[in-house]
This record gives C-alpha cells, sequence and structure tokens, in this order.
C-alpha cells in the first residue's frame, strides 16, 4: 500500500481500465443467471422462472453441436499452430535485417492491415477471390491454372484455409511488435562473443535469440490456449456469408450470437456462451500449470 500511495501518479493512470473492465467484463456477469433460467425480458431476472440445467442439455443435445465443436476446434488449432509461430518468425526475420529503411519499410507494411476493419478486410478478400474480375482468378486463368472463374468463397473445402490466411495477413505485423521488442532486450555482447567462436546467423537465432524470447512465447502460449475456444466471430461472420459454407464456417461464438441475438433465444445462448467461458478458463488454469513448471506462467 505504501508503494502504491507513493505511483500514486502512475496508479492513476490505470483506473480508467480497471473501470473499463469493471463496467463492461464484471457487471455483466450478472447476466449469466439466464443460463438458469426461462429468461423473458418482460419477466426480468427476478421473475423469470429457474428452470437449472435444462438449457445446457439441450446445447449438448442438439443435433448441431458436434458440428460446432468440430469446426471451432479445428479453426481455433489452425489458428494457434499456423497463425502463433508466423509473427515470430516475422520478428527474427526482420532482427535480421540490417538496412533500416528497408526494415521501416517492412514492418509499416506488415503493421498496417490490423488497424483495418474487418469490414473493410472481408470486403477487400471478397473482391479478391471473386469471379468477376477477381484478381486470384484472373492470375490462374492467365497462367492456364484454371479454366473459368472459381467461387472460392462458395466451396467449404477452401474456406479454412481462407479464413486462417486472411487472419495471419491482417495481424502477423502487429503480433510482431511484442517479439521485436523482447529481441531487442537481448544483450549483444552474447551475438558477439558466439560470433568469435564460429556461431553462423542461424545457429546465433537458434541458440541465442529464441530461448530469450522463450518466455515471452510462453505467455502468449498460455493466453492463446485459453482462447482456444474464441475460433472467431467478424471475420467469420463476414466472410461466410454464403449459406453453403454453414457446415465449416458455424462456430461456438457466431452459434450464440444467431440463437441469442435473431433468434432471441437469450437463455439458450447464455447457456452456450457460459460453456465456453468455463472450458476456456479451465484450459488456461491447464496451460498455466503446465507452463510453471518451466518458471514461466501468468500466475
Amino acid at each position: 500500500m505504501r508503494r502504491m500511495f507513493k505511483q500514486w501518479d502512475i496508479q492513476m493512470m490505470v483506473i480508467p481500465a480497471l473501470i473499463f473492465v469493471f463496467v463492461f467484463s464484471y457487471i455483466p456477469m450478472y447476466g449469466v443467471l439466464m443460463a438458469f433460467q426461462d429468461y423473458s425480458i418482460y419477466k426480468g431476472f427476478l421473475h423469470s422462472p429457474w428452470v437449472g440445467f435444462k438449457h445446457f442439455e439441450m446445447f449438448f443435445n442438439a443435433p448441431e453441436f458436434w458440428t460446432i465443436m468440430r469446426n471451432t476446434l479445428v479453426i481455433s488449432l489452425l489458428k494457434l499452430f499456423i497463425g502463433f509461430p508466423a509473427p515470430i518468425i516475422l520478428a527474427l526475420m526482420l532482427n535480421e535485417v540490417r538496412k533500416a529503411s528497408f526494415k521501416r519499410v517492412v514492418q509499416t507494411i506488415s503493421y498496417l492491415p490490423h488497424f483495418l476493419s474487418w469490414v473493410i478486410v472481408s470486403g477487400f478478400v471478397v473482391s479478391l477471390l471473386s469471379t468477376d474480375n477477381g484478381s486470384i482468378n484472373i492470375l490462374l486463368q492467365s497462367v492456364h491454372l484454371i479454366k473459368e472463374p472459381i467461387n472460392f468463397l462458395a466451396i467449404p473445402e477452401y474456406f479454412w484455409s481462407i479464413l486462417v490466411t486472411t487472419g495471419i495477413w491482417k495481424e502477423i505485423g502487429f503480433g510482431s511488435i511484442v517479439y521485436l521488442a523482447a529481441i531487442a532486450g537481448v544483450d549483444p555482447h552474447i551475438y558477439e562473443a558466439a560470433s568469435i567462436d564460429g556461431a553462423s546467423r542461424l545457429k546465433q537465432i537458434i541458440n541465442i535469440t529464441v530461448p530469450s524470447i522463450i518466455p515471452v512465447i510462453v505467455i502468449f502460449m498460455i493466453l492463446a490456449i485459453g482462447n482456444l475456444l474464441s475460433a472467431g466471430f467478424e471475420d467469420i461472420l463476414l466472410l461466410a456469408t454464403n449459406p453453403v459454407l454453414r457446415d465449416v464456417s458455424d462456430v461456438l461464438d457466431t452459434y450464440v450470437y444467431r440463437i441469442g441475438i435473431q433468434n432471441s433465444r437469450y437463455s439458450y445462448a447464455t447457456a452456450a456462451g457460459l460453456f465456453k467461458a468455463v472450458i476456456s478458463v479451465g484450459m488456461l488454469t491447464l496451460a498455466n500449470l503446465v507452463a510453471r513448471r518451466s518458471g514461466n506462467s501468468l500466475w
């Protein structure tokens, strides 16, 4: 407490963030009561009848349950195994660039997509893959790989690849910032000593750079595992506009939105969302316990 009062000016800067989290993250938690009620907006929380785990049972027995879980896990795992290492690899590559002007240009170009909304990005992807003057179809036709334009966003087999690739392109630059900062903190004398000993640049990356940023990688890996059931919402909602893609695009978040908001089944949607939250907290805790053995963990 004494240290906090000595840092009162710094602590004051944290107060808006604490208020934001409290208002938008903690107060709405009262709404999970709907998962155990037949909630009616006219009766409210106090007068809606309690039904126990009825809506959870309905969700687990729903015909689309396994399809939703499969899509959620597959998309999340693809983003984890392909999307998670991508910023690390980019950061390692940028760290090896010696020409500062070229490095700044690459960083600016790779950072820019992060600041574009998914509405703009999805519009760009739809235009790129369009059968009417879409750049991808024109390119494939010009090199004689296809004869007729392909409607990529109407073929379920292509959707996961398009979704994951678009997500990586959008976030790879911004995600590399933290890793570049961690790499910048490595003592340059270690590289000099390794160079004198005859270590190549590749060996220096493997034996010095990567081990030095392992703590940062582990922390972000724990957070990524905790969000494993968050396969995405805006990107899927905007890219999977074709009903043909429903079987490969419907994940927990889009399902909750469709059932809860569009169909007004508030209690059922809350039960599905609460199921996701509980599983996510459990996976986060488990990942943290495993990471703690290596000496790097969130708590």
